[in-house]
Formats: structure tokens, sequence, C-alpha cells
């Protein structure tokens, strides 16, 4: 999978942390870092979970290309 995510729409709810800290961190402002972006098929939950969770659904999974 790929993960991406957009630091313009991001309110630094900090939920992407939460759900996979192996995949998310933030900034010192709270701004979404992305950590991993392409983690392994044992982060699949926890990656959705955490765009699933995002409020400025600032996060986006595909599947690998």
């Amino acid at each position: 999978m790929n993960v991406a995510v957009d630091q313009e729409r991001c309110v630094g709810a900090g939920q992407c942390v939460i759900a996979a800290p192996e995949v998310f961190d933030q900034r010192e402002d709270g701004i979404v870092l992305l950590l991993e972006p392409s983690p392994g098929p044992d982060l699949r939950q926890a990656a959705d979970e955490a765009a699933m969770l995002c409020p400025a659904a600032a996060i986006h999974v595909t599947e690998r290309t």
C-alpha cells in the first residue's frame, strides 16, 4: 500500500498518530508527518483507521502499483 498526506489540509488532531504511530508522527505545530509512505501489509488496518479518523481527510491510502 501507499500512504500520502496533505499537510495543507491537516488540522493537527493527532488521531493518525494514535491509530498508527509506526506510520505517522506530528511536527511541533501538530501537523502530520508521514514516517512510512509504503508500510507493509501488517499496518494496513492501522493506516486505514487513521485515514478514516482524520477529521480533515488529509490521509490517503491506496494500493501499491
